[in-house]
């Protein structure tokens, strides 16, 4: 490749990332569309033509994810794969790009074809030196939903465990992301029946998110409310309570964006306050609530009941 069709390319990737991080979605794609096309007219057997051409398709992918063009981007990355078939050199780089395609099969709803990448994924990420291990993380996460879903609880843990393990080494128990997954791995024994375990990863993970988030945080509310409904299971109600309130509060403080999960941590606190025979508080909170969803919806009724939220 010729050295003003490399200049020509170089700016064209920088105008693209410079307009991703604008929030300007719809202009970034038209310059990752110039960007590959110009990288195909240009692609020769040489190495570094076959990067360039690789790296536009994997770019104008991501870009089209975030549009939900995920037919489109499944597109992209899977010819960026092919032209980087058999290029040890280039682990990294086929590894978040059988990522990308893992997560564009999964919101295509073909959860076996994304897990299917996602293991690749992380193939490619351990064969890259030295291992990429968050990245591994993130992929083990993955493959914990998908097998929490499909109702394979000791799949589902294996993976969620694999992703904590890596975290707690790589970053410590005090980041969002070993948080993240701490909340993932006790939502996943509240669903399965381990109460205690729960109990546990839903307090490491509050913990944590108390003292990096602070308590007006959505992660943190949303912590305070799984954390209720953990001790709720384990007897431990007076505790729970004051979760509740807690979630409740820092939801309400955040305003009508979050009312959604006001809504939820709502019907949840409800619930608790009527088994109490405290059905007047609930019905006071419930209407307070609901003028905050109101407010959300332009003034119209709620679209759906209110239901248990968790992560």
């Amino acid at each position: 490749m010729d050295s003003p069709t490399t200049t020509f390319l170089g700016i064209l990737r920088d105008r693209v990332e410079a307009l991703r991080a604008a929030g300007n979605l719809s202009e970034a794609l038209h310059a990752a569309n110039a960007a590959v096309e110009k990288a195909q007219q240009s692609l020769d057997p040489d190495l570094d033509s076959i990067d360039v051409f690789a790296s536009a398709l994997e770019i104008r992918g991501d870009i089209h994810r975030e549009f939900s063009h995920l037919e489109l981007a499944r597109d992209d990355y899977r010819q960026a794969i092919d032209q980087l078939e058999d290029r040890p050199d280039r682990n990294d780089q086929i590894g978040r790009l059988h990522a990308g395609l893992g997560a564009a099969y999964d919101g295509l709803g073909l959860e076996e074809k994304a897990a299917n990448h996602w293991h690749q994924a992380i193939d490619h990420f351990q064969l890259y030196e030295p291992p990429l291990m968050l990245d591994i993380a993130g992929m083990s996460n993955n493959l914990g939903f998908l097998a929490k879903a499909k109702g394979d609880i000791e799949t589902a843990e294996a993976h969620f465990l694999k992703a904590l393990e890596i975290l707690h080494s790589q970053l410590g128990q005090d980041h969002e992301l070993t948080a993240t997954v701490s909340s993932n791995l006790g939502a996943l024994y509240q669903t399965s029946g381990f109460r205690e375990q729960s109990r546990e990863m839903h307090m490491i993970a509050l913990e944590t998110r108390r003292k990096l988030l602070g308590e007006n945080h959505p992660d943190t509310a949303q912590s305070h409310n799984n954390l209720a409904l953990a001790l709720l299971a384990t007897g431990d109600r007076p505790w729970a309570r004051r979760h509740f309130e807690q979630a409740l509060a820092s939801y309400e403080a955040l305003g009508v964006v979050f009312a959604a999960d006001l809504e939820a941590v709502a019907s949840n606190y409800c619930g608790f306050l009527r088994e109490e025979g405290e059905g007047q508080l609930a019905d006071r909170i419930a209407a307070r609530v609901c003028k905050v969803v109101e407010l959300r919806n332009g003034g119209a009724a709620p679209a759906r009941e209110m239901a248990e939220h968790s992560n």
